[in-house]
């Protein structure tokens, strides 16, 4: 078998069989095929798709590339989460430590943010002396000892999804449905979690635009995770603005145990009871969604959520006593406020243009590599239906420097619309998908 003649079969719109996903797979992992034609293989894919059949097949092929974690002998039932990212999606720090209080083990390998998503790795290790880089036994002892962890993702899984990702990141072949699907779904299956909840978001700031699109996306990949044996479910979710008020790494951590805490901002605190109840649901603790989520809220309300979030911390090296006292988190030096032009009600807080701003004053990264400065970023005072008066505050920019300062308030003055007449606030869930 050769490479040239798959990536013919591709350009030429056949579907590819087993064997030859097989030996491509294999070929991305040892480097035995260039990189030049796994790039051409990409971009056939690009343009001429591919089968659910195919998908599942180059998901499975992809999760056994490298090694797979078996979480059954160490944490029965484990449940896992992934969200298609964000702005101001810091779901999973809320989350999980309400599904590990509620006696369902949670493993969650996470990513590093890059654009305007930003990456629950970086949000944790905003926090002192957090450590995010586990082994695999590092990963399966805390899942056993106390129920949750969470990791960066390690090289040893899906290796060939890591190689295949940073060679479609640099040749215009990131945008295909095909390969998104399979990429994410090789990481969830290899990471070993029997029930796997999918936050697929929809809106400005998100990688799918429209609802339609990402409910194709969330059914693909519910139909790959039942193909491959998992319990597999998906909420398409809105992200026209961003998902509670604060948006940068340590803002984000405070706002997440402010939530831990009986407080934060409605929608964040819907959004995680219901994330939180859907993962109960498919995790076997609970009959139905509805009753997960009550479940969820009387962890949170009881203080049991926040003592798992606390013993999440003490576990990886972090610095505990953020949970009680967030000033310990980073913070910028310089902050303004920018105040509504006239009264009336918000309209239109744009995520896309809030997350570009937050990557200029340093909160996210233009480019994998970039540094990230986990004290920026910026705080909503309302959101969409929201009446404001003239010369109330929209939103807080944390910066550090004065001219980055300046710079963010000019380009946030485009992103919230302030008119006349009154509109409903945004949805936070558009469709479930249950397998």
């Amino acid at each position: 078998m050769r490479a040239i003649d798959i990536i013919i079969h591709k350009r030429d719109g056949a579907e590819l069989g087993p064997e030859e996903i097989d030996f491509l797979v294999a070929g991305i992992t040892d480097g035995s095929i260039p990189d030049y034609q796994i790039a051409a293989w990409a971009m056939a894919v690009v343009w001429r798709g591919m089968t659910i059949r195919e998908t599942a097949l180059l998901t499975l092929a992809m999760a056994g590339s490298g090694e797979q974690l078996d979480l059954e002998k160490w944490a029965p039932g484990a449940v896992d989460k992934h969200s298609t990212g964000g702005v101001g999606d810091k779901t999973t720090l809320v989350v999980e430590p309400l599904v590990a209080a509620c006696g369902i083990p949670v493993m969650k390998m996470s990513g590093r943010g890059l654009g305007i998503s930003g990456g629950t790795i970086d949000k944790l290790e905003s926090i002192p002396g957090f450590r995010t880089e586990l082994t695999p036994d590092g990963i399966l002892r805390q899942l056993s000892e106390i129920g949750m962890v969470i990791s960066a993702q390690t090289a040893e899984l899906a290796p060939a999804d890591g190689k295949l990702y940073a060679l479609r990141d640099v040749t215009g072949t990131v945008p295909s449905l095909p390969l998104i699907a399979s990429s994410i779904m090789s990481k969830k299956i290899a990471s070993g979690a029997r029930a796997i909840v999918l936050d697929v978001k929809a809106g400005t700031g998100a990688f799918m635009g429209t609802v339609a699109e990402a409910v194709v996306l969330a059914r693909w990949m519910v139909r790959i995770g039942s193909r491959a044996g998992r319990r597999t479910a998906a909420l398409v979710s809105a992200m026209d603005q961003p998902l509670g008020f604060a948006v940068g790494n340590a803002l984000e951590v405070r706002e997440a145990l402010d939530t831990l805490h009986g407080a934060g901002p409605a929608d964040f605190h819907g959004h995680c009871l219901t994330v939180a109840g859907l993962m109960l649901h498919l995790g076997g603790r609970v009959k139905n969604p509805r009753l997960g989520r009550a479940l969820a809220a009387e962890k949170l309300a009881d203080g049991a959520a926040l003592a798992r979030f606390r013993a999440l911390v003490r576990a990886q090296g972090g610095d505990e006593r953020i949970c009680d006292d967030p000033t310990l988190l980073p913070a910028a030096p310089f902050r303004g406020i920018l105040a509504a032009q006239k009264s009336g009600c918000l309209v239109e807080a744009h995520a896309g243009k809030i997350g570009r701003a937050s990557v200029q004053l340093g909160a996210g990264r233009a480019k994998k590599g970039d540094p990230i400065d986990p004290g920026v970023g910026i705080v909503l005072s309302v959101k969409v239906g929201d009446s404001v008066r003239k010369g109330e505050p929209l939103c807080e920019v944390h910066a550090a420097t004065e001219p980055a300062l300046a710079q963010a308030l000019e380009e946030l003055a485009e992103a919230f619309i302030v008119k006349r007449d009154k509109v409903k606030p945004l949805p936070l869930f558009y469709k479930t998908i249950i397998t």
